[in-house]
């Protein structure tokens, strides 16, 4: 079966976009009653857990992207038959991982004490904090989390959107009402769990809707299995390597420099992370479908769409990193207090963190629509190890400034100018990864120009909302400008244009005919 691809991507896009924006804002609205009612200390504890959970939700080995991966061809092949295998052995995985996260997580109960610098909340038992984290992480996993993998294979990730808009807002709101009026962290903490039970519902009410063909039954023959162990094995230290980058930040502040600095921390990431959030709306939607592509098509007509891609993706990606670098310290002031801000020196790393970590995204895609991850273990052995050493030492002296700094050079020079050779090894083998390269310096100049540009204008601007939404207009306005006027005559340019409008004319042209 030949997937409607760009069809499946824009409504993936716009279902996605919506529902993202509205997960972005109510769990905001929620952080932001978080910090006025129960303080810092409390949210300090919500990010140590989430990380700590992070890291053991390694057990969890990547064998939901390896599944995945597993369905392109089946999928592309209407092989039903050996889908409901896959998705049988996916969920006797998925129990197994969850009882092995829970007895991992149990083992780490006597060494919580050791992971606060300073005091605790007084009313506050670690132990029963970390066990209720540690019981909504398990319940992910034996319960219907696996039926996404069937979703996310067949490009339909807009099925989830179209619910999530509810359930966001129930949760949130039962969030919001618990602080206002109880304001006990224990009674907010039993949403938690909540919520996990509610989104597996959700996941296997809408598959069985949707894919009532497919069911989890049958056995996996093993020379299938032996692919699937082979493709966890780098997945495995892929995961690895992504939560020593993403969590590892928050556990080392709280070493170093208490609750208090990681909520602060990690309210700036939170910021971050919600652009990230949003703009893995836009990978997660073509992934189903590079992935057919991938099966069906040829390097090199998917070299030339990956190229095209990856233009579009660093533009928004810069203009992202541009309002970031404007529009972070007034917006912190308003949502946060002066209290809760950080020096623009760390605004400026942290906005350098956010480039850094979405150049690699297109590339992405098609590693894991090809499956190479066992030829990216060595790549995502060296970041591990980089992380814990910078993290450990450069956070030791130079605090957050040293943490961010240790996860900027290993983004960098390991995870993408030694990562990005793999896919060139073993899928764009007729194409030259210099002109990758390059093309990566290009847009970072183009836009340090832009942003350098935007910032001084916007200095100019007054503070308080006022300001912030005319800065809002700046960060719209002249970077996309400055963008346009730098790649205009650009080849990539002129060949990416025509190629994007294209395929929306033709998808518009279909529906219209459909109506």
């Amino acid at each position: 079966m030949k997937l409607e691809r760009s069809r499946n991507a824009i409504r993936n896009v716009s279902f996605g976009l919506v529902a993202k924006f509205v997960a972005i804002l109510f769990p905001f609205l929620s952080r932001t009653v978080f910090i006025h009612t129960l303080g810092e200390a409390y949210l300090g504890l919500n990010s140590l857990f989430s990380s700590v959970l992070t890291v053991l939700n390694l057990a969890e080995l990547g064998f939901g992207s390896a599944i995945v991966f597993c369905m392109y061809q089946p999928v592309a092949e209407d092989d039903h038959e050996t889908i409901n295998a896959l998705l049988h052995y996916y969920r006797r995985i998925y129990r197994y991982i969850g009882l092995a996260i829970l007895g991992m997580g149990l083992i780490l109960v006597p060494f919580l004490p050791y992971l606060v610098n300073g005091s605790c909340p007084a009313d506050i038992n670690l132990t029963v904090v970390y066990l209720v984290f540690l019981g909504n992480t398990v319940m992910s996993y034996i319960l219907f989390g696996y039926r996404r993998a069937l979703i996310t294979a067949f490009q339909r990730e807009d099925l989830i959107s179209k619910v999530d808009f509810f359930i966001s807002g129930i949760i949130c709101g039962l969030q919001i009402t618990i602080m206002l009026t109880v304001k006990n962290y224990y009674v907010y903490l039993l949403v938690l769990p909540l919520s996990t039970i509610i989104n597996n519902i959700r996941t296997l009410i809408i598959s069985r809707w949707k894919f009532p063909q497919y069911s989890p039954r049958g056995v996996l023959p093993e020379n299938r299995k032996e692919i699937i162990k082979e493709k966890v094995s780098g997945l495995m230290i892929c995961k690895v390597s992504a939560a020593s980058r993403n969590s590892l930040d928050s556990i080392f502040i709280a070493m170093f420099m208490g609750l208090v600095a990681t909520a602060k921390y990690t309210n700036y990431c939170y910021v971050m992370h919600s652009i990230v959030a949003a703009m893995k709306v836009l990978t997660d939607a073509v992934t189903g479908g590079v992935g057919n592509s991938v099966v069906l098509e040829s390097p090199e007509k998917n070299y030339r769409d990956m190229k095209r891609m990856n233009f579009l993706y660093m533009w928004l990606t810069g203009w992202c990193t541009i309002c970031l670098l404007c529009m972070y310290q007034p917006f912190m002031e308003i949502w946060a207090g002066k209290k809760g801000m950080f020096p623009m020196s760390v605004v400026s790393l942290i906005c350098i963190y956010f480039y850094f970590l979405k150049m690699g995204d297109v590339r992405n895609i098609y590693e894991q629509a090809k499956g190479i991850w066992w030829e990216n273990r060595f790549r995502a052995i060296a970041e591990t190890v980089g992380n814990l050493i910078l993290n450990f030492w450069l956070g030791r002296w130079f605090g957050v400034h040293g943490i961010i700094a240790a996860t900027l050079i290993v983004l960098f020079f390991v995870d993408f100018c030694y990562g990005s050779r793999n896919i060139y090894k073993h899928y764009f083998k007729a194409e030259k990864i210099s002109e990758y390269y390059g093309s990566h310096i290009f847009y970072g100049l183009a836009t340090v120009t832009a942003g350098v540009a935007t910032y001084i204008v916007c200095e100019m601007l007054e503070g308080g909302i006022t300001g912030l939404i005319a800065r809002m207009v700046v960060c719209v306005v002249v970077p996309n400008i400055l963008y346009w006027l730098i790649y205009r005559r650009t080849e990539i340019y002129e060949e990416t244009m025509p190629w994007l409008f294209g395929k929306i004319f033709r998808l518009a042209k279909e529906m219209r005919a459909n109506l």
